[in-house]
């Protein structure tokens, strides 16, 4: 090394760092052109985990807490560099930070709707979202698997990973849960439980901890929640017949008043009321005794008429009556 060299070298004395902010996994303590002075202090806070790396491979590791860097503190080093236990000069070795706080409110989503077995529908296609929270655990994993010797590692960039990772395993988790469709709402803990079970390997593996894992929602495609819809709607009526009646009675006087004014729209009132009335019946005895209703007497269409004398449809532009004869106002 060259005298300028030597100058230009900076020593470094202390060693820490502080989160700029959220969402940073992994962060490089700059070295270049800069050694680390022999007695030097490493300071690691709370939430924080420090690696040493020495031309490649991962020397020491630091828990939370303040050092002073000497052979006793730095004893893989130490054995990797050949040094003895007085050595005084400076030395050069990589030091990384990993943030071991929880990174919360990630958010999970199905894309594309899951398709499973149900035992009331047979098949059906689930959509699914939630959120979960993790954290660095083991930072010699993470180092060697996914950080590697980046300046900075982000959330951002391990999210996709992670994501369809989550989405992976809960096509397994729905299939082996057993649980119908209409019961997964009163058993969204249980579920995510068994996939927050499922997933802890996967992220252990990356040198993670899964936190927590919450499912918000399940719902099906639009499509197929309409048809639900729908069935509930016909189980909430229950017996269509007096369903059908209830309806006819409502329907009686509306129809009634919106028919015309004057002799005209008594005779449409009472023709309508007249049909109602036997379509009412008719529904009646099929409810009690079980035979073929009686067909309901025709309601007229738009624009038609009533005869003013004895309340039968005719023709609207028909000045006598085709039933009675008689003519027409």
């Amino acid at each position: 090394m060259s005298l300028r060299s030597f100058i230009g070298k900076q020593w470094i004395d202390v060693i820490d760092w502080v989160e700029p902010a959220d969402g940073i996994l992994a962060y490089r303590y700059p070295m270049q052109d800069r050694e680390i002075q022999n007695g030097g202090q490493l300071t690691v806070r709370d939430s924080q985990l420090a690696l040493f790396v020495n031309e490649g491979k991962i020397a020491d590791q630091f828990s939370p807490g303040l050092y002073t860097l000497t052979t006793n503190t730095l004893p893989i080093l130490t054995y990797l560099k050949n040094w003895d236990k007085a050595f005084q000069s400076p030395f050069k070795s990589d030091v990384y930070y990993f943030s071991t706080r929880m990174q919360t409110d990630q958010h999970w989503g199905t894309p594309n709707p899951i398709t499973v077995r149900d035992k009331e529908f047979g098949a059906v296609r689930l959509r699914a979202f939630g959120i979960y929270s993790y954290h660095v655990a083991d930072p010699k994993v993470f180092y060697q698997k996914i950080s590697g010797t980046r300046d900075q590692y982000m959330v951002s960039d391990l999210e996709g990973q992670l994501r369809d990772t989550i989405i992976g395993t809960l096509a397994n988790t729905f299939a082996q849960s057993n649980v119908p469709f209409l019961d997964m709402a009163a058993n969204q803990t249980q579920l995510a439980q068994q996939a927050a079970d499922l997933l802890k390997p996967g992220f252990t593996n990356l040198g993670l901890a899964l936190d927590t894992f919450v499912v918000d929602n399940l719902s099906m495609p639009d499509e197929l929640q309409k048809m639900l819809d729908q069935r509930i709607s016909m189980n909430m009526i229950g017996d269509m017949n007096k369903y059908t009646q209830f309806q006819v009675a409502q329907s009686m006087p509306i129809a009634a008043a919106n028919e015309g004014s004057g002799g005209a729209g008594l005779g449409a009132g009472l023709g309508v009321g007249m049909g109602m009335a036997q379509t009412m019946m008719s529904s009646m005895k099929t409810a009690t005794s079980g035979a073929e209703a009686a067909p309901a007497a025709a309601v007229p269409a738009a624009g038609a008429k009533f005869c003013v004398d004895c309340g039968n449809p005719m023709p609207s532009a028909g000045k006598f009556c085709p039933s009675c004869g008689k003519p027409q106002q």
